[in-house]
């Protein structure tokens, strides 16, 4: 979180004002902490050698900042193993004391504002603001005293929880064991310290489909989902600066299952609503336990009305948001028709239950109607509902944003909201295991509905909250003011969030694991991969997927070695689990598909693979079992038992299932194969010639000729090569099950043009000939990305010149995207216009080796059409021809299905490339949402992976 000291006078000109505020955003990534362990004069002595600063808060304060008073005084003693003293009486505090309460509420704080001892003019009317300052002379015979002081309730309780996280608790120390940093006395620097006003009104997490692993571990820690559980719930909530909880709801009850649940709520001031198909306070399981009759409002009006108006008894004075509308029964449709007529009558007569409980207009309690999957459909239909009620718009349960306000409309007084996904059970399929979530996606697209007026409420589903941490504090953090995190600062973002949890020391090291895994996880959702999802023969993808996750083990086994013992707990949760059993999953699906294609080819190396998987398999068992029996004691026992391995379709397996393998029959006599890169073929065959792709100088290529053994006795191989300028990595081994040699160019003895080159395999008996194609068209026209086996591949942020106007135009994303970081269309500012030379551009140097038409795919993440307008668009040229306006929502062979899945949404267009040689792509910003990650022009055939080909050379 970004603090903004306040640092200048209203009196001071408005301009200069306005610079501060911009220098103080521009520098505020090196801001320093307000804390330090170093004395200074006019340092307020938090804890120094005399001890710890005695913490005073008035009596007749908020039940809830005395709670929250008790959990800083032992947040201190965390950090320094000093226990603060904690006096709520009415007496006049002494030597230099803490003083901790709520304008309005407090007689100590409101004592200091009526003696113009304290400062209140940036925080007094405010909501959720807080104000952290050093005062002299508070009292008669007081010389220094550190005030925590609040607007109103959670604004007293952020400010006691900012200054525990700046002293070293992080918000993830019980629910991640994230150990307190430990210093033996603490300062506060003097000024005064604020992260002003939140922006996005309410803000919280919604904890859903949470069986079997929350419930278990609820159940086994608690009892169950009780006041026990949300305790800390609670907490993190509010230490995340947070204030809004959708509770647990499959076959829980917030209210129903322990009625202390809500009071603690109340008193913590975390305000508490219910889902999206859950109406006037009442948990979908308690029609199940109480309800009369069907859940129609056709046919059952009166049972219903009378269901929900004991939810709203029931709610009280709770702060509250209360959702209004209906769904069917189950979360599912109310009908298949849109009932538009039907659902207005339910409304009404809701908000005339909640006036009629409350004995105020119904406008004075904050509604919600949240227009999730079909019910979006009433809206789009022309239903609405009264001003003051908050339009509650979701994404497609992926990410995706599926509606926002139209910026010409006027602002509703209720505003709107967003409620967004991190976990999902439905199709294509469930995702609900580990993090696959990018921040920078989150970013984007939280971003756009910020800037498109969707700022009242954003709630975010987040599953069983474990193994969402990272993503959780972004969302929050972010929700708290979207203008002060750009897309340029979520690196740092992720550093210091790094820093907060596992110190300084390896942070930098530790961002780039957690930016990295989420982002290998998010190309495909771990359900969603199978044995077939990558090419083991085109572009190394498999291998190369494979060993990128290894990689990424490699490195977080190395921070995890080199970690002092107290962080490791925390750095296995928060890091080195879910890179080792994404690896892991990655892996086994890999080796799955290895046994299926080798059992095909009658490969020896058939079996070993189908012993690989099984390994595997017991790997990501023993990996689940660590996670719950010797990590932190056993205390997440089942917060890892969700089902993973072997879905058949959108609903999870009841158990994880081993893919299935198959074991094969080989004589004792070896018998030689070859496989070539770029091919599923086997040879000697007579069907066809053995030909490796072809090779060129620019993209300087090395390929693969597989020599396998269809045989248990090994045997040997030699190569005949009648090319010089052909290398080979060996000339002649011994197969057991086999061999991989590479084939490259020495291109300073290549004569210029094309040419084939030769080389012969022979081995057990056989002999295979393997041509080698090559094209050596080195020019000086050669410029930009350049051609080869009949594409150009280019990841978006790699363009030649990217030409805005006004500022305005492709912005880059870093980190976005499957492969590379992605360039987004006018990300800050909502706009929607024609097409002209005029626009902005990026320009991308291609030279190619084939002339007339060519294929255009760009790929976009898939962003849906928010403004229900007919489709994105952006546009194309080449060479400064005619422009072509593309729809990304028409000009594509993708449906939503697809795109979610592939987490891509394939644009396609013809080209006419004219002659072979230098040509300019421009890629022309035509509006706001379309987000450009690859493109990927193909001249001929190219070999179908799922990433798609690897980014072509580049010259100059």
């Amino acid at each position: 979180m970004r603090r903004l000291p306040f640092s200048f006078s209203a009196k001071k000109p408005v301009l200069l004002g306005l610079l501060l505020v911009v220098l103080n955003i521009a520098s505020v990534g090196a801001q320093e902490s307000f804390v330090t362990t170093v004395p200074k004069k006019a340092f307020f002595p938090l804890v120094s050698e005399a001890g710890a600063a005695t913490v005073y808060v008035a009596q007749n304060d908020y039940k809830g900042v005395h709670r929250v008073a008790q959990d800083f005084v032992e947040d201190v003693e965390r950090v320094t193993g000093k226990l603060p003293a904690l006096k709520t009486g009415p007496e006049i505090p002494d030597g230099k004391p803490v003083i901790i309460g709520t304008l309005g509420k407090s007689t100590l704080i409101d004592d200091l504002v009526d003696r113009g001892k304290l400062d209140i003019s940036e925080i007094e009317g405010k909501w959720e603001t807080f104000s952290i300052q050093t005062v002299e002379r508070p009292f008669p015979g007081v010389d220094q005293a550190l005030v925590i002081v609040g607007s109103d309730k959670r604004g007293t309780i952020f400010g006691i929880y900012d200054v525990s996280e700046e002293i070293g608790v992080s918000p993830w120390y019980y629910w991640a064991d994230v150990p307190a940093d430990k210093a033996k006395e603490l300062y506060i620097k003097p000024g005064k310290f604020s992260d002003d006003t939140p922006k996005v009104k309410y803000r919280g997490i919604f904890i859903n489909d949470e069986a079997p692993a929350l419930s278990g571990w609820a159940g086994e820690n608690f009892g169950g989902f009780n006041s026990k559980f949300y305790e800390h719930v609670f907490e993190l909530i509010l230490r995340l600066k947070g204030n809004y909880l959708w509770p647990a709801m499959w076959g829980r009850a917030f209210y129903d299952n322990d009625p202390i649940n809500a009071e603690l709520a109340d008193e913590y001031g975390v305000v508490i609503g219910t889902s999206h198909h859950e109406p006037l306070m009442r948990a979908h399981d308690e029609w199940r336990r109480y309800g009369k009759g069907a859940w129609d409002y056709n046919k059952n009006p009166k049972n219903l009305r009378e269901f929900w108006r004991g939810g709203i008894e029931r709610m009280g004075d709770n702060e509250s948001v209360v959702t209004i509308g209906m769904r069917g029964d189950g979360d599912e449709p109310m009908s298949e028709d849109t009932a538009v007529e039907l659902l207005e009558t339910i409304v009404k007569d809701q908000r005339e239950i909640i006036a009629d409980v409350t004995g105020k207009p119904s406008e004075e309690t904050p509604q919600v109607w949240a227009l999730y999957k079909e019910v979006q459909d009433y809206y789009d239909q022309g239903m609405r509902v009264p001003d003051d009620v908050t339009l509650l718009l979701a994404d497609d349960n992926w990410g995706n944003i599926r509606k926002l306000p139209n910026p010409k409309d006027e602002r509703r007084e209720g505003g709107y909201g967003i409620y967004y996904h991190y976990d999902y059970v439905g199709g294509p399929r469930n995702y609900k295991w580990i993090n696959t979530t990018q921040i920078s996606r989150v970013w984007e697209q939280m971003n756009l509905a910020y800037r498109y007026g969707a700022d009242e409420l954003w709630m975010v589903n987040v599953g069983d909250i474990k193994p969402m941490e990272f993503p959780i504090s972004f969302f929050l953090d972010y929700a708290w003011d979207p203008e002060k995190i750009s897309a340029d600062d979520l690196k740092d973002y992720t550093v210091e969030w790094s820093k907060k949890q596992f110190n300084e020391q390896f942070s930098e090291e530790i961002a780039g694991l957690l930016l990295t895994y989420t982002k290998y996880n998010s190309r495909r959702k771990p359900e969603l991969i199978g044995p077939e999802t990558y090419s083991l023969t085109n572009f190394n993808e498999a291998e190369r997927i494979v060993e990128d996750y290894n990689n990424l083990v490699d490195r977080a086994e190395k921070v995890y070695a080199a970690l002092e013992e107290e962080y490791k707990d925390a750095f296995y949760q928060l890091v080195l689990f879910p890179v080792k059993a994404s690896a892991n999953l990655n892996e086994l699906y890999v080796a799955a598909a290895k046994n299926r294609l080798y059992s095909q080819q009658g490969r020896a190396a058939t079996n070993r693979y189908a012993e690989r998987v099984k390994v595997l398999f017991e790997k990501d068992a023993a990996l689940t079992k660590e996670f719950h029996t010797d990590l932190a004691d056993g205390k997440w026992n089942h917060m890892m038992s969700q089902t993973h391995i072997g879905y058949t379709y959108w609903q999870q397996p009841e158990q994880n299932n081993m893919p299935e393998v198959e074991e094969i029959h080989l004589p004792k006599k070896a018998k030689m194969g070859i496989a070539l890169e770029g091919s599923e073929q086997t040879f000697p065959t007579a069907s066809a010639t053995a030909t490796l792709p072809v090779l060129d100088p620019y993209n300087d290529q090395s390929y693969y000729i597989e020599i396998f053994n269809k045989g248990k006795e090994p045997f040997n191989f030699n190569i005949r090569n009648r090319n010089k300028w052909l290398e080979v990595s060996e000339v002649k081994g011994t197969v057991d099950d086999q061999s991989r040699i590479y084939v490259k160019v020495n291109w300073d003895k290549v004569p210029k043009g094309k040419k084939t080159g030769t080389i012969t395999v022979h081995g057990a008996g056989e002999s295979v000939e393997v041509e080698v194609p090559i094209n050596n068209f080195r020019t000086g026209e050669a410029t930009g990305f350049v051609e080869r086996n009949n594409y150009i591949a280019i990841e978006a942020a790699n363009f030649s010149e990217n030409v805005q106007k006004n500022g305005r135009g492709w912005e880059l994303i870093p980190n976005l995207g499957r492969t590379g970081s992605a360039m987004a269309a006018y990300p800050n500012e909502p706009v929607h216009k024609g097409i002209s030379k005029e626009n902005p551009y990026l320009a991308y140097n291609i030279f190619t080796t084939s002339g007339g038409e060519a294929d255009l795919e760009l790929l976009l993440s898939p962003t849906l059409d928010y403004l229900n307008k007919g489709g994105l668009k952006l546009a194309v040229s080449l060479d400064d021809k005619q422009l072509q306006m593309l729809n990304m929502h028409e000009n594509t062979p993708d449906d939503w299905s697809a795109s979610v899945s592939n987490n891509v949404t394939r644009v396609v267009t013809k080209l006419d490339l004219g002659k072979p040689g230098a040509h300019t792509l421009k890629i022309w910003a035509v509006e706001t949402g379309p987000v450009l990650q690859k493109i990927i022009l193909k001249t001929g055939e190219v070999k179908e992976s799922y990433l798609g080909p690897p980014e072509s050379a580049k010259t100059n």
